[in-house]
């Protein structure tokens, strides 16, 4: 699985200071597809039912308060289980020079901020960084046609230096689910998908996300 590096969310946020400054969250990616840096992963056309790149939306029947209308972006799916990232519970706005120093790097001239997300229960210090495939560095991969995923934290030098994505949503934690859970809650009435939209995922109108990919879901797999 690999050596696990911890990470520190800005003291802002309350949460305690750790070894590293970054989230290796590549390793626990790189658990999911058995590579340290993760291969490109298979359209979700190529994985048949799978949801890999597609929205799950909470039905009003889910009543877990960490999931209550809630729109999840799916980076996994497959036989061993399922991944992905909550898009519509902003947590804080992080200044880009904290987190460059935070990181190890240079913070001289960086400006403006990173808005934080709560990405799921699972591993909540962790960040994962979904972002528009224009940027791709090294261990960037593809998950559809329009979102991308970098897990090094060289994309904040990008962005520092106006290089970076033009879009993209940092997460902490991820929400997970065992072989065979999804569906099952799938089929309980828990959840709806959708097909992915750029705008649903890259934008800031979270009052108004759960609604617009409920405009779009489909009810079964």
């Amino acid at each position: 699985m690999g050596q696990t590096i911890d990470y520190t969310v800005p003291r802002m946020l309350g949460l305690p200071r750790a070894r590293s400054p970054w989230i290796a969250v590549g390793v626990l990616a790189g658990a999911l597809v058995l590579a340290a840096v993760p291969a490109p992963l298979p359209s979700a056309r190529a994985q048949g039912a799978y949801l890999t790149g597609q929205l799950l939306i909470a039905t009003d029947d889910l009543k877990d308060p960490r999931f209550i209308r809630t729109v999840i972006f799916m980076i996994r799916h497959d036989a061993k289980g399922a991944m992905g990232l909550v898009l519509n519970r902003p947590l804080a706005d992080a200044p880009l020079a904290t987190l460059l120093e935070q990181a190890g790097m240079d913070p001289k001239g960086a400006a403006g901020s990173v808005r934080l997300h709560v990405g799921g229960p699972v591993e909540p210090t962790r960040i994962f960084v979904l972002h528009s495939p224009e940027y791709a560095a090294s261990d960037t991969f593809r998950v559809g046609s329009e979102v991308a995923v970098t897990f090094h934290p060289d994309i904040l030098q990008a962005m520092a230096a106006g290089r970076g994505p033009k879009r993209s949503v940092f997460t902490l934690g991820h929400a997970g689910w065992a072989p065979d859970q999804l569906e099952t809650e799938i089929k309980g009435g828990y959840w709806f998908i959708a097909a992915a939209e750029a705008g649903i995922i890259f934008d800031d109108a979270y009052a108004t996300k759960w609604d617009r990919a409920m405009s779009r879901r489909r009810i079964s797999l």
